[in-house]
């Protein structure tokens, strides 16, 4: 076999590739990347030509990759993250914890455990920059594993033996309740006494949705759910009195806008609760370092959650 040479084959157009791939939309795949949609779109004609091969059927309302297209984006894909690996390598060699750290964080802990989080990560790590990123649980997987995310604040344990965890704290759930609502009366609430047709969920996606439902598995089907795009949401839903729903200890801070509105109730049982973890890829270099971050997080476990002994 002849030699071909590397020096036409550019990491930063595996990338554009990979984002059609990942949007199916060069106009999205070119914003995310940070190019404009000709310059993306010409670079990957340019890889087309170079590999001869049409990576993509394109058309005005359709972006799919071909039968070869899709075996190789995926070779690209193990091309990418050994370049991320490198580059983790050599910064495990030095400061792992100085520098840009990428950390996903799921919707339904983020806006309520980030801002207490930051002041004294600051001061912890002064010379660490956070890129933040929110997502549903299974984005931010996959991103680990493509080595787009250093790290990421999830519910554990989580169904992956690539990826390595440490437990931080757990947070228990509360029943929230319209104001009316007849459990709303009473002084202990089972959670048998949760599996009801007026119980609210948040849409598909979000781990707390499943969480919810493993704790109330005989919940009835109902014909015409209702479902919560967001924790937010599900906060209106319950004040306009459309059901009750299971929300995290950290997202009832500062809820008093609406305390005449809805009626908050402990459970006491310790299925009522989720346990939130910090967790990276088994195969990365720092994980050393990482457990040490673990360790920092430990220190200002939110009120009203319990710290996970090591």
């Amino acid at each position: 076999m002849s030699y071909v040479p590397l020096s036409g084959l550019s990491l930063r157009d595996i990338e554009y590739v990979v984002a059609v791939d990942d949007l199916r939309n060069f106009s999205r795949a070119a914003e995310r990347c940070g190019v404009s949609q000709a310059g993306l779109s010409e670079q990957v004609r340019k890889l087309e030509i170079l590999l001869d091969v049409t990576l993509f059927e394109r058309s005005r309302r359709h972006v799919a990759p071909t039968p070869d297209g899709e075996q190789l984006i995926a070779l690209g894909r193990e091309v990418l993250a050994s370049a991320r690996s490198l580059l983790e390598v050599a910064r495990a060699r030095t400061s792992p914890l100085d520098g840009v750290l990428r950390l996903g964080v799921i919707p339904t802990l983020g806006p309520y455990y980030i801002p207490g989080l930051l002041p004294h990560i600051r001061q912890k790590y002064p010379h660490l920059n956070l890129r933040l990123t929110e997502g549903m649980t299974d984005s931010l997987v996959r991103a680990l594993r493509n080595s787009e995310l250093d790290l990421a604040l999830l519910a554990v344990p989580t169904a992956s033996d690539s990826l390595g965890a440490i437990e931080l704290f757990t947070e228990p759930f509360l029943g929230v309740f319209p104001a009316s609502h007849e459990l709303a009366r009473l002084k202990k609430i089972t959670l048998s006494q949760l599996s009801r047709e007026d119980l609210l969920l948040l849409e598909d996606g979000h781990c707390l949705r499943e969480q919810a439902l493993s704790i109330c598995p005989t919940l009835p089907r109902k014909r015409d759910p209702r479902l919560a795009t967001s924790l937010e949401m599900l906060w209106h839903m319950i004040g306009a009195g459309e059901g009750f729903s299971l929300i995290p200890q950290l997202a009832l801070k500062n809820r008093s806008d609406f305390e005449n509105l809805v009626a908050i109730r402990s459970l006491h049982e310790p299925e009522a609760s989720r346990t939130i973890g910090l967790v990276w890829r088994a195969s990365d270099p720092r994980a050393a370092s990482f457990k040490e971050f673990a360790n920092c997080l430990k220190e200002i476990t939110p009120d009203g959650c319990i710290t996970c002994e090591v």
